[in-house]
């Protein structure tokens, strides 16, 4: 289950994420149902935040070197990121 959630898109798993969680919030379900419900949306929040760690790595943050020209730069090729 995990690789199959792995090839997500983030809006895709963040979608399912959420309907997984109005399910469970809707009640009704046997506990089995519950606790599979559950570990699914642990493994889609896994797959959410790694998604985002790796967008953030790609976020290029705008600067302007020593002639005032603006220049893009790695987050993480700033200090302290």
């Amino acid at each position: 289950m995990a690789e199959e959630y792995s090839k997500l898109s983030f809006e895709d798993a963040i979608a399912r994420l959420e309907a997984v969680v109005r399910e469970l919030e809707g009640g009704g379900l046997s506990l089995e149902k519950a606790l599979e419900l559950f570990a699914e949306g642990i493994e889609l929040s896994r797959v959410c935040s790694q998604n985002l760690a790796a967008a953030e790595q790609r976020i290029a943050i705008l600067t302007r070197d020593e002639g005032g020209a603006a220049v893009l730069k790695e987050i993480d090729s700033l200090p302290g990121a």
